[in-house]
């Protein structure tokens, strides 16, 4: 069975994840971390990591980007396995992500969901074969309560993109001050925050006559969740010291 510390346990997502975890018989919350430390499931809750002095295998991140150092400094201390959920990081916490990722098994990803994951594939793929001959641009949707714009997904995507184009690229979220034809090296970002969406993304190859849209949808949180628990399961099973993500995930559950 894999013991399972989860910080954000009172937050949405974190609801999410008690009431999957419940279901599986192989997983367990040994204990929750919130602001809010008031119990509201089975397992007890802390304000802060160092009050929990049990025992666990591995700890689940989908809290706060204010509290991510703390959370790596307790799990570095005691060598525990970390995923990171959380997005909105600076550069310098991206930085102490990387560090503690020298010492401790920990994995960091923008979006848990199988689907987005698989979806980087294809726009890499889309981006070999189109090149320098098509503009992308990149929306997303969430819900009116997201803190980050554009989402941690979205960067995600354009990352991947990134990576297959034959130049340099520039991120671009906003156009309203420059009055000039579109650079041909940028990527737009568009958020869009409103009401209850999940999380919606789009990747538009806007070509000569043409458009290639690909796009992802999450009608609930449960697709996160689940990426969730099965990346602390993989997390867990881990030695190394590193920084994984959902395609290890992806590549070891293909290998079984």
């Amino acid at each position: 069975m894999t013991r399972i510390l989860l910080s954000g346990c009172n937050g949405r997502m974190g609801r999410v994840i008690t009431e999957i975890c419940a279901a599986k018989p192989e997983v367990e919350i040994v204990a929750g971390l919130d602001v809010n430390a008031v119990q509201l499931s089975t397992y007890p809750v802390y304000a802060h990591a160092a009050e929990f002095t049990g025992d666990c295998d591995v700890v689940i991140d989908f809290s706060n980007a204010a509290v991510t150092e703390e959370l790596l400094t307790y799990c570095t201390a005691r060598k525990l396995p970390v995923v990171i959920c959380t997005t909105g990081h600076s550069a310098d916490q991206l930085a102490t992500i990387d560090k503690a990722a020298a010492e401790i098994p920990v994995f960091r990803s923008g979006n848990m969901s199988i689907g987005i994951n698989l979806m980087m594939d294809l726009l890499r793929k889309c981006a070999s074969v189109l090149g320098a001959d098509y503009n992308v641009e990149i929306v997303e949707a969430h819900h009116n309560q997201k803190l980050d714009a554009p989402s941690g997904t979205a960067l995600m995507l354009a990352d991947a993109v990134s990576e297959a184009l034959p130049y340099e690229t520039e991120y671009t979220y906003d156009r309203h001050e420059r009055r000039e034809k579109r650079p041909a090296h940028e990527i737009g970002m568009h958020a869009i925050r409103g009401g209850t969406i999940v999380g919606e993304h789009s990747v538009l190859f806007c070509g000569r006559d043409e458009v290639i849209e690909i796009k992802h949808s999450a009608h609930s949180r449960e697709v996160f969740a689940t990426g969730a628990v099965n990346a602390a399961v993989f997390l867990a099973a881990q030695t190394a010291p590193r920084l994984y993500n959902m395609s290890d995930v992806i590549a070891a559950q293909t290998a079984e």
